[in-house]
């Protein structure tokens, strides 16, 4: 018979799939601080634990690997990240939890939790990486049991995951510049399916980190395809760069919200086409029309009737740009569309920044660019040869 979690009930509907929802790295985190405290004073084994998480939802989870010294009692509980896509999923996160002199209660990293060397991240420098929600999540657990037991002394707790430095290489933290392990993450204690939030949330955390530690320029890819083109053809510091995904709109807003000076994006033309529209999500979900625009800037650049029609039957953007060079109108069709992009760019940042955009695509490369590259190149560059030097 399948154990129950609490969660049985509670899913997502992505693309018209039911997803189930699973529990954050800091859910487990809890989870295993308080069933090796409820064992410490209870003295006997404690099989499963129950908690409530910030979301509102109880957990009932399986505690694993218990063992115990004379004033301290380790155990763990495995991560089921739900059906969300997360490098950490199935794995476990220990919890030792041992008496102390001092009062209150003491959370510290132990291996596999990664420590924070850069600013701009949630923990001060030299910390463990373990987030204030799951701070305060086992601190609350823990004073409960303390208070239960009648017990006025202090808690040392250790975090560890003896599987979290190799883990961390699938992860954001090497950019962030947490060093050494995972993370132990989350605000509401549960994993909601492939969440628009939590990705959003993921760029803003790398954004804040670039600007604390002094950028005033951004790099910004969609995805790994624009950082590879990068490396490959641009004289850019290609590994500073922040992938957006598709929340062109949403990394804007952030930039303007933090005083960023200027942004240069790098992009496939089959995501930044959508931007000549006004189009500031390029999931095809949210809208396609790249061959309805470049159907018309072709138009705008004098393309004949015909070929904007064949332009209009095309799958791929490399399937019209093939019409488009045949037609001899390739650079006047990318300077009506960067012209576009950065037109809605600016719009998008209420013309707060210098915003500029490469665009290419894999079969003819090089496309075209806005105005400013070349000086958010030079800033790009100064900037971070600065800071090297420094």
């Amino acid at each position: 018979m399948e154990e129950k979690t609490g969660l049985e009930e509670y899913y997502s509907i992505v693309n018209n799939k039911k997803m189930r929802f699973g529990y954050t790295t800091g859910s487990c985190a809890t989870g295993a601080a308080k069933a090796a405290a409820l064992m410490l004073f209870a003295g006997q084994e404690q099989r499963y634990v129950d908690f409530m998480t910030p979301k509102g939802i109880s957990l009932h989870l399986k505690v694993l690997h218990i063992t115990r010294g004379e004033n301290w009692v380790s155990c763990a509980i495995q991560k089921d990240g739900g059906d969300d896509p997360d490098a950490t999923s199935g794995i476990e996160i220990f919890a030792k939890v041992e008496k102390t002199e001092n009062r209150g209660v003491c959370i510290e990293g132990g291996i596999g939790v990664g420590r924070i060397t850069k600013k701009g991240l949630e923990q001060p420098l030299g910390n463990a990486a373990i987030n204030k929600v799951p701070r305060a999540m086992i601190q609350r657990e823990l004073e409960n049991v303390c208070n239960d037991a009648d017990y006025e002394g202090g808690l040392l707790v250790t975090v560890s995951v003896p599987k979290g430095a190799e883990i961390a290489k699938r992860t954001f933290n090497p950019r962030l510049g947490i060093e050494g392990g995972i993370s132990i993450l989350g605000t509401s204690g549960i994993v909601e399916p492939m969440s628009e939030a939590a990705l959003i949330k993921s760029i803003e955390v790398e954004m804040r980190q670039k600007v604390e530690n002094g950028a005033k320029y951004l790099l910004i890819t969609p995805g790994n395809y624009g950082a590879a083109y990068m490396k490959e053809h641009l004289c850019l510091p290609f590994e500073e760069n922040i992938k957006c995904s598709n929340y062109v709109g949403e990394a804007l807003d952030m930039a303007v919200s933090m005083g960023v000076e200027g942004i240069l994006f790098i992009s496939h033309i089959g995501k930044f086409v959508k931007v000549a529209a006004g189009i500031m999500n390029t999931h095809s979900r949210c809208a396609d029309a790249r061959a309805e625009i470049l159907s018309a800037n072709a138009l705008r650049a004098g393309i004949s009737l015909e070929s904007a029609k064949e332009i209009l039957n095309t799958v791929t953007t490399d399937e019209a740009l093939e019409i488009i060079q045949r037609e001899g109108l390739l650079n006047p069709v990318m300077k009506e569309l960067t012209d576009r992009i950065l037109f809605y760019l600016n719009h998008r940042a209420y013309n707060r920044m210098l915003l500029g955009a490469v665009l290419y695509s894999n079969e003819f490369g090089y496309l075209g660019e806005t105005e400013n590259v070349k000086e958010l190149t030079d800033l790009l560059n100064h900037q971070y040869r600065k800071g090297q030097e420094e």
